[in-house]
């Protein structure tokens, strides 16, 4: 029996002519040309096979399979799709999106300089910006509201290299107007990077409206499934070359083949789930601010949002599938409230197919960046799946009932 040769098909790593849905599923997949598989295998691999003269090599090389911590196949074909999703020219994954995003800082900034970083931020960055590169290598730090455009621009010195932000903040919601900032930060002269894990594409790019990076926590919408670990940045090839350079290869922060076949295999149905989490969220945002018994909600969707108008012109395809919101009552009420949830699952981490909430104690150095009602009330940031919206909205009405029953 002859050996089976299947014959290649054609490149779909930037397949112009389709749409995003299109791409979702073909971008950066190749038919396995030993197998016939259709879908890349996990190649768990460290090695790969040199060529017969491998002096003209780069060993630190990361366009071709080499050796797993500078690429290796799953991660290739994964940043060929992120690449092409996001609209870069190149992308890099790593281990998770803390790494990803130390990756950006590490690579782009040293002692002396100065970045401008949203006063609303994931808490590994505010760290690193208050304590852990400040004080091991004197990189100064300003926090700013990045509402208040005036503030970015006031905020800008000689030395700023950097202006890291959030395209809706975690955990506020709050939403930043990416076209403007990117004019302030690139007549300063500087650089301007985004992370857009609360509203991946479809619903966003941030490359489309000026930023230079585009950083993403692929454990949440773009995995979607809960179940593998990852980060990314993508942006123009000269910069990501850069940190695959400095903060991959020889940093080591790499995915590992199996996540990277997880988090490609989840991404193709990533133009599904967001709409579904965008409908349920807006509908249950919308049920949660009529009830009395809730005190506040923070979603772009709802018209009682401080940037409910700039989220319309930013965010036409949907507003995401996160809110933050409290219910009237102090912070025992609150863990009373999430005890009564029966659908709904109390835990970390967002973007998952099944609903998560965690009640956080506003508390520590962040709280004044937080609005009054978070310094108040605490907050329950929600992470609303792909359960059925009626029933999501059962099982809070239900606790609602419970938590304040007589």
């Amino acid at each position: 029996m002859s050996e089976r040769k299947p014959e290649k098909r054609p490149d779909r790593c930037n397949p112009g002519g389709l749409s995003f849905n299109s791409q979702a599923v073909h971008a950066g997949n190749e038919i396995d040309v030993g197998s016939g598989a259709l879908r890349t295998p996990i190649v768990m691999a460290n090695s790969y096979a040199l060529p017969e003269d491998p002096s003209t090599l780069s060993w630190s090389g990361t366009d071709v399979p080499l050796y797993t911590r500078n690429s290796g196949v799953n991660q290739l074909g994964l940043q060929r799709k992120l690449a092409v999703l996001e609209r870069g020219e190149d992308a890099v994954a790593f281990a998770s999106g803390v790494a990803a995003l130390h990756a950006i800082f590490f690579t782009v900034l040293k002692t002396g300089d100065h970045v401008v970083v949203a006063d609303v931020t994931y808490e590994a960055v505010f760290r690193l910006f208050t304590e852990l590169l400040t004080e091991k290598y004197g990189i100064q730090a300003t926090f700013v509201d990045v509402t208040d455009l005036d503030a970015v621009r006031a905020a800008i010195r000689p030395e700023t290299r950097l202006v890291h932000i959030e395209t809706v903040a975690n955990p506020t919601t709050k939403v930043a107007d990416v076209a403007a900032i990117a004019r302030i930060v690139h007549e300063a002269g500087a650089l301007l990077s985004i992370d857009n894990t609360f509203t991946p594409p479809p619903l966003f790019r941030p490359l489309e409206h000026g930023a230079d990076l585009v950083v993403h926590s692929l454990t949440k919408y773009i995995n979607g499934h809960g179940d593998a670990m990852g980060g990314a940045v993508i942006g123009g090839a000269a910069l990501i070359r850069r940190i695959q350079l400095d903060a991959m290869v020889d940093v080591g922060g790499v995915i590992s083949p199996f996540n990277a076949w997880l988090i490609m295999r989840g991404s193709v149905t990533l133009p599904l789930r967001i709409r579904q989490h965008c409908a349920s969220a807006l509908a249950i945002a919308q049920f949660l601010d009529a009830d009395p018994r809730v005190a506040y909600v923070a979603y772009p969707g709802l018209s009682s949002h401080p940037q409910h108008g700039l989220a319309i012109r930013q965010l036409p395809h949907g507003f995401g599938g996160m809110m933050a919101f409290a219910v009237d009552g102090d912070k025992a009420t609150q863990n009373r409230f999430v005890s009564h949830l029966r659908v709904i699952t109390s835990a970390v981490s967002l973007g998952h197919d099944e609903s998560l909430i965690v009640h956080v104690d506003t508390s520590g150095p962040r709280v004044p960046a937080y609005p009054v009602e978070f310094r108040t009330f605490g907050h329950l940031r929600f992470s609303v799946g792909l359960e059925d919206a009626d029933d999501l909205i059962g099982d809070l009405s239900a606790a609602l009932d419970e938590t304040f029953r007589g």
